[in-house]
């Protein structure tokens, strides 16, 4: 296998999350179930008293259930079936991401969380503006990279220049895909910072 497949695969594994937990804990119930059936099952054969309830006393209670049920409960419960079966299809369909970015390296996977880039660039903008840490927050989505600056009172900030340091600390990272980076300075000052 090829360093950069290999590289590529170990990226995706750190960035995506696992659907083993929901994976396991669907087929577990589901196979709980289907065991529990067949124990009583063969329980009922062998003519002996079932666990929970026997199998043509279960038949007889799901056949009775819309006649001895509020509608208003047959729709409930429809309806959380519905909303079980949705969840199930979503989080087998939509890609499970985690708060990763994967930086480009020739010689080793490297993933970074979206708080220490956040960290990392909150610190830039603060020592590019002169401002203490409490003045500058940043936030890091999948596509786009949030700074918000609170100046101090009666000293304006260069945005310009916030915007470049910033812009060259994302561009040394060589994340694997583009941000947007969006700068954003508050009106309302910061006082005795």
């Amino acid at each position: 296998m090829r360093p950069d497949r290999t590289i590529g695969r170990l990226v995706r594994r750190e960035t995506h999350s696992s659907r083993a937990a929901a994976s396991v804990l669907t087929a577990g119930a589901l196979a709980g179930l289907w065991l529990w059936l067949a124990l009583e099952s063969v329980l009922a054969l062998l003519q002996e008293h079932p666990l929970l309830v026997s199998p043509d006393h279960l038949g007889r209670w799901i056949i009775g259930v819309p006649a001895n049920t509020v509608p208003a409960g047959l729709v409930a419960g429809g309806a959380g079936l519905a909303i079980l079966g949705l969840v199930l299809l979503w989080a087998a369909v939509t890609r499970g991401r985690r708060t990763r970015h994967a930086l480009h390296s020739n010689r080793s996977a490297v993933v970074a969380d979206d708080e220490v880039l956040a960290a990392a660039l909150s610190r830039r903008a603060r020592l590019t503006a002169g401002l203490t840490p409490g003045q500058v927050t940043t936030t890091v989505s999948r596509r786009a990279v949030r700074v918000q600056v609170r100046p101090t009172s009666g000293v304006p900030v260069d945005r310009d220049a916030i915007d470049a340091a910033v812009g060259d600390e994302l561009a040394a990272y060589s994340l694997d895909r583009r941000i947007a980076l969006n700068i954003h300075i508050l009106r309302e000052g910061a006082l005795g910072q």
